[in-house]
């Protein structure tokens, strides 16, 4: 088997939110299997890290929310005959549906969505050029669940949902590949930096609190990181990966049930699990 086969899309990794959580783990993953990771974050190592079979990190500073910070870093990494780029910055806050705290609901949707868009604007037409490429975002399965109290972060991930799938089929006539990744509970530091926009004294407030408390417990019992970096790992071999693929068989054993149960059910069976 040659080289090219094993590696359809070259070693050269651009990676998102590098610093913790699952993209920690990609880097690190990836790094182990002899790719080349330009590690991006607001907060990156001050080295670059290089690993016995070959593989190297490169630690890159950027803001996913600043303009200028996304096409700096870009500018500088995209030279590197970059042919994979994953998409895992993140963040999480914890609002009733009906609340709009503008400000907390712009930066989710800054980081979740929008910097996926502003960077595939710059990454696929090189992609193109080159011809090859794969383009990854860790989503959730919370775009197939939505959960009371999460409506905003579950809202970004659904449309991190529809807009790969629509991605996909412009570049079906490419050698560039669209696919995401759907975690379900998992143990980083995403948990406790999730933020809490319901004020005190809010109707809502309580139920919220409650709702969230239950979820932190089963994210902190969830899987590693890596097991989401290996699912990655495993996408960037293959020459045709699916549009979705979900962490873990319980997870796709609950979202093929869901093809055949009532919506009512689905719902029931979450207020149950969150609302008590």
């Amino acid at each position: 088997m040659t080289e090219r086969r094993i590696n359809p899309y070259g070693k050269n990794v651009f990676l998102t939110g590098g610093s913790s959580g699952i993209g920690l783990a990609c880097a690190n993953l990836l790094a182990q299997n002899g790719y080349k990771v330009f590690a991006a974050s607001r907060t990156p190592q001050t080295e670059s890290a290089y690993m016995p079979g070959g593989g190297e990190i490169h630690p890159v500073k950027m803001d996913v929310c600043d303009q200028k910070s996304i096409e700096s870093a870009a500018e500088i990494i995209l030279h590197n005959d970059v042919g994979i780029i994953i998409h895992s910055a993140g963040i999480g806050i914890a609002c009733p549906a009906e609340d709009m705290p503008i400000e907390a609901v712009a930066r989710l949707m800054d980081t979740n969505f929008f910097a996926v868009l502003h960077l595939n604007s710059l990454v696929v037409p090189r992609f193109r050029t080159r011809g090859s490429g794969l383009c990854i975002m860790i989503s959730s399965v919370a775009s197939l669940f939505p959960i009371p109290y999460q409506s905003h972060y579950c809202s970004s991930k659904s449309a991190l949902e529809a807009y790969a799938a629509s991605l996909r089929m412009e570049l079906s006539d490419t050698n560039t590949k669209v696919c995401l990744v759907l975690p379900g509970d998992t143990n980083t530091g995403f948990t406790g930096a999730r933020s809490f926009e319901v004020k005190k004294g809010s109707l809502n407030y309580d139920k919220c609190i409650r709702a969230v408390e239950k979820m932190e417990k089963d994210e902190i019992k969830g899987r590693p990181p890596i097991s989401a970096a290996q699912v990655v790992l495993k996408l960037c071999t293959k020459r045709n990966p699916p549009l979705r693929t979900i962490v873990g068989f319980d997870y796709k054993l609950l979202a093929f049930l869901r093809r055949f149960l009532p919506q009512r059910l689905v719902e029931f069976i979450l207020k149950k699990m969150y609302l008590g």
